[in-house]
């Protein structure tokens, strides 16, 4: 026996709290402070803009601006071959957005297809109740 393992004992935990044990207590989700803090002060209160984006990303207010903004081009009469070329552009980036959110979609379907296969072969009556749950919504 090793001369210090006694007194590695004497400072060591007197019991050990595995994950998901119960015992255990611990917040996962990202801190994104170190975003909001690093506003400088000329630029706005990191504190404000942390509680707007818990209401509305910036990807939410991004695309709301870009809908209104194609959607007052689309009654515009150009004249500038600058700006229709402009208007072109994010009419395209509007259209790739959409089919990279589209195919989002698509794979959380299938995953929840899946989810309720696997539910209806291990318990039909908890399918029910979870389908059940869905339609009165």
């Amino acid at each position: 026996m090793l001369p210090w393992l006694p007194w590695f004992w004497m400072w060591g935990p007197t019991s050990v709290h595995w994950p998901f044990s119960g015992d255990v207590v611990q917040d996962i989700a990202p801190s994104t402070d170190w975003f909001f803090n690093a506003i400088p002060p000329r630029a706005g209160v990191g504190a404000l803009e942390k509680e707007i984006f818990e209401h509305a990303s910036y990807g939410r207010q991004l695309g709301l601006l870009t809908d209104v903004v194609l959607a007052l081009a689309e009654q515009a009469s150009w004249t500038n071959g600058q700006a229709q070329k402009k208007h072109a552009e994010l009419l395209a980036l509007k259209q790739e957005i959409d089919t990279v959110k589209a195919s989002q979609r698509d794979a959380l379907a299938d995953a929840a297809h899946a989810a309720l296969g696997r539910l209806a072969a291990a318990d039909p009556a908890r399918l029910r109740q979870v389908l059940d749950s869905f339609e009165r919504r």
